[in-house]
């Protein structure tokens, strides 16, 4: 019997986006939705929305890690996300583009949509369909508000309105925002925006790939 070498799948011709985990849905949502079929996706943890630091440099090894894998095309799912510029540089060096616009908020809205507003939104806390199915484990027990709800105060009272920016129309996530509105004491605003700009910025990486 003659024994085959395995061989690993031809990565030139596909696009490796490496996204947040906290859009990982909507980035396979708009996958689907555009039948982008040579479309692979890998993300970093969605942690790394409270440590803006990490993400840089996670980056730089996952995107090496892909290169040496194969992958010629690659794109970035996160916007500057708090990295300061430092996620730029690192997609700089590597001939890689991303997500524009300053976080996902901006770019859920379309940036120029969110550039109309973000002056008024200052003062506003933005919950997105993933956020609100992770309001718990994102925000209730990390900052101990489970246990200490006069904490909320300390960690919210800055903000004047809670803004739930739904990607679906999902009546629990509905609620679920609501809610979260109604413990933060913050007034409450829902703006329906879908993927926004992912969507275009997904098929225009897909068409260059």
């Amino acid at each position: 019997m003659v024994k085959t070498k395995k061989t690993k799948p031809n990565q030139t011709d596909r696009l490796l986006v490496i996204a947040c985990g906290m859009i990982a849905r909507e980035v396979l949502a708009v996958k689907e939705q555009l039948g982008l079929d040579h479309l692979e996706l890998t993300c970093l943890p969605a942690e790394f929305h409270f440590h803006p630091d990490r993400i840089a440099p996670a980056m730089d090894k996952a995107i090496e890690k892909a290169r040496a894998e194969g992958y010629e095309h690659i794109f970035v799912g996160y916007a500057d996300c708090g990295t300061g510029g430092l996620l730029d540089r690192v997609l700089e060096k590597h001939g890689v583009e991303r997500m524009a616009g300053p976080h996902c908020f901006a770019f859920y809205q379309g940036m120029e949509a969110y550039a109309k507003v973000a002056d008024d939104d200052m003062m506003s806390f933005y919950m997105t369909d993933f956020l609100c199915r992770q309001f718990d484990a994102f925000f209730m027990k990390p900052l101990g508000l489970d246990k200490h709800p006069e904490l909320i105060k300390d960690y919210f009272g800055n903000y004047e309105k809670l803004i739930y920016l739904a990607q679906t129309d999902d009546p629990e996530l509905d609620k679920v925002a609501e809610k979260a509105a109604a413990l933060l004491g913050l007034a409450y605003e829902r703006r329906s925006t879908g993927f926004g700009d992912l969507t275009p910025g997904l098929a225009r990486a897909a068409a260059n790939a």
